[in-house]
C-alpha cells in the first residue's frame, strides 16, 4: 500500500452497527479539540450521491465530466472517473486537514475500528489482530485481544486516536491548532 500522507482510521461493521453515528461523534470531538477532520464514505457500487432531480444531478445526468456545486459554506465536486480512487489518493484529496476518517474501505485500510452492536450481530466481520479497537456492546467480545470501547463511550476512543495518531493533547497549541 502507497504511503499515507496523513493517518486513516476507518470504522467498519455490518449494517446497522451504529458505524455513522460513532463517525459523528469522533468528528465532533477531534474538532472540538481543534483537529481538521476529514472523511469518505466507501460504496461497493455505482451509486448516485447527488440529489435526484436537483441542477447538479441533471447536469451530471446529462453527461457532464465535472459537475461542481459551490456555495458561501462548501463546494462539492463531482468527477467521473475510470477507476475507484485508492485511499492513499482520497488523503491526498483531502487537503490540510490532520486526519481522514473513513467508513468503510475494509479492505485497503491501515487501521480498523469496528463497531458491533448486539442488535444487528453477535460477532465481529473482522479478525482481533486486523483491528485497532473494536467498539461493543457485546460482553463476551470484551475478552477479544483488541483495545475494546464501549459503545457509549466515543469519547475513550477520541483520546485512544488522539493519543495514537495526532500526538496526543501536548503537541497542540494555546490556540487550538495541531
Amino acid at each position: 500500500m502507497a504511503q499515507l500522507r496523513i493517518p486513516v482510521v476507518s470504522v467498519v461493521g455490518k449494517g446497522k452497527s451504529g458505524r455513522t453515528t460513532l463517525l459523528e461523534a469522533l468528528i465532533a470531538m477531534l474538532t472540538e479539540r481543534g483537529y481538521r477532520v476529514a472523511t469518505a464514505k466507501h460504496h461497493f457500487h455505482e451509486t448516485g450521491i447527488d440529489t435526484p432531480g436537483k441542477d447538479s444531478w441533471r447536469h451530471w445526468n446529462a453527461g457532464a465530466v465535472v459537475t461542481m456545486v459551490s456555495a458561501p459554506d462548501r463546494l462539492g465536486v463531482f468527477r467521473r472517473v475510470e477507476e475507484e480512487r485508492t485511499l492513499a489518493e482520497l488523503a491526498e484529496e483531502a487537503g490540510d486537514v490532520d486526519i481522514m476518517l473513513t467508513e468503510g474501505f475494509r479492505q485497503t485500510s491501515p487501521v480498523l475500528i469496528e463497531v458491533v452492536r448486539a442488535e444487528s450481530s453477535t460477532g465481529p466481520i473482522c479478525a482481533p489482530d486486523e483491528l485497532f479497537a473494536l467498539v461493543t456492546d457485546v460482553e463476551e467480545l470484551r475478552a477479544l485481544p483488541v483495545h475494546t470501547f464501549a459503545l457509549d463511550d466515543a469519547a475513550a476512543l477520541a483520546d485512544f486516536i488522539e493519543e495514537r495518531f495526532l500526538g496526543g493533547a501536548a503537541s497542540r497549541s494555546e490556540g487550538g491548532e495541531v
